[in-house]
């Protein structure tokens, strides 16, 4: 591979060109679909649409990662300093023809560097957000605080940084793992505001009946899913899910040989050990086996929630149960066809997906639960003194 500067600053305004222009069609569209409505109804469309794209973006991080492209363009922002492809087709022409099949190729170029396009294009999307939320605070001092929108445009650049780690430090594992759950917590951040926002456009809107002990539990299985999550992330960063290729034993054994301290030595390059060495197929056991034993744990938690949400005899509530036990039959699905069919492509993102989902659904519920704390005119008793004294 050609030697390259990991930064190169040169194409960043032809690369902020381009997010612009992407961002520009979801928000004519919701401009004109909502040109009549009221301006914090195009607040909430605008909110759910960057939801949506958000998603797909995290989907296609995940094809990104999983199609080895993640090193497509081994410099940052650019393209070997250019901001297309196109530009660097003589460098990518080099490092391909001296590693075939590695990790420079024109296709891999053009993923990673849509995967950046489309990351732009989310980024302004929630620079849009932040820019109307404070335009309705002033028009309505009940509205949601404009600070959650400020928030999440902080953590759209944070999760930019981290993007740009992931290729300078060369598929590092930990910025990696990192990198996918900064993707995963903006859809958070947004579900939480797009439920928030509809409650605000509809006083008459139901609230949702949920006993403390209930919400609790919700709790408990995001703090369960977020752990689950996280290992799943390390599995896939640490390319570990063949190290077990039968269900439910791994390699004929119910409890292999493992090396655990290798395994989760957290700070290490990709590949590498403890030590700096090679990373023992062990180490990559010890992984898949412990995402195996919190795939059970995390499952038993979602369906016993279903249960306790179907069980409350509340409609709204039996909807939710519903949503759960479909995501935990999707994800037990796709996590035992990786492990069968040798991680296809289509399983890989699809195990993704369900995880983003789960997360997703989690926090819409729990926004839709504490509706009344984060919403309309509610504000904390410092808030509330620090607003009097200005």
């Amino acid at each position: 591979m050609n030697a390259v500067a990991s930064y190169d600053l040169s194409p960043l305004a032809t690369m902020a060109l381009v997010a612009v222009l992407l961002a520009t069609g979801p928000l004519v569209w919701i401009v004109l679909r909502h040109r009549r409505a009221h301006p914090a109804t195009r607040l909430r469309a605008l909110t759910v649409m960057t939801l949506f794209l958000t998603f797909d973006l995290v989907l296609f991080g995940a094809f990104t990662r999983l199609s080895d492209s993640g090193l497509g363009c081994p410099d940052w922002p650019g393209c070997y300093g250019n901001a297309s492809p196109l530009g660097a087709q003589g460098h990518i022409e080099a490092a391909q023809t001296a590693m075939p099949g590695g990790p420079v190729t024109h296709g891999k170029a053009w993923v990673e560097m849509v995967h950046r396009y489309l990351a732009g294009g989310v980024g302004v999307l929630t620079l849009a957000i932040m820019i109307a939320a404070w335009r309705q605070r002033r028009r309505d001092a009940r509205a949601l605080s404009p600070w959650w929108a400020t928030a999440t445009l902080g953590w759209v650049c944070v999760q930019g940084a981290f993007g740009a780690l992931t290729v300078t430090m060369k598929l590092f594992p930990a910025i990696v793992t990192l990198h996918l759950l900064g993707g995963l917590g903006l859809l958070m951040l947004l579900a939480v505001q797009a439920q928030v926002q509809a409650q605000a456009n509809d006083p008459h809107r139901p609230s949702l009946a949920m006993p403390a002990s209930l919400r609790r539990a919700v709790w408990a299985v995001l703090a369960i899913a977020l752990a689950q999550v996280t290992l799943g992330g390390w599995v896939s960063t640490n390319y570990a899910v063949l190290a077990c290729t039968d269900f439910p034993t791994c390699q004929g054994e119910w409890w292999p040989a493992m090396d655990f301290e290798h395994g989760f030595a957290v700070w290490r390059e990709l590949g590498a050990g403890k030590d700096g060495g090679f990373l023992p197929f062990a180490a990559l056991t010890a992984i898949h086996v412990v995402h195996r034993i919190g795939a059970f744990v995390t499952l038993s938690a979602l369906l016993l929630l279903a249960w306790r949400l179907h069980a409350s005899g509340e409609p709204a509530l039996r909807r939710w149960a519903l949503r759960f036990a479909a995501v935990a039959a999707w994800q037990l699905a796709s996590g035992l066809g990786n492990v069968v069919l040798g991680w296809p492509l289509v399983a890989a993102l699809a195990h993704t997906g369900g995880a983003a989902a789960l997360l997703t659904l989690l926090a819409a519920l729990l926004a839709r639960a504490h509706v009344d704390v984060l919403s309309v005119g509610r504000r904390s008793p410092a808030a509330a003194a620090w607003g009097h004294a200005s």
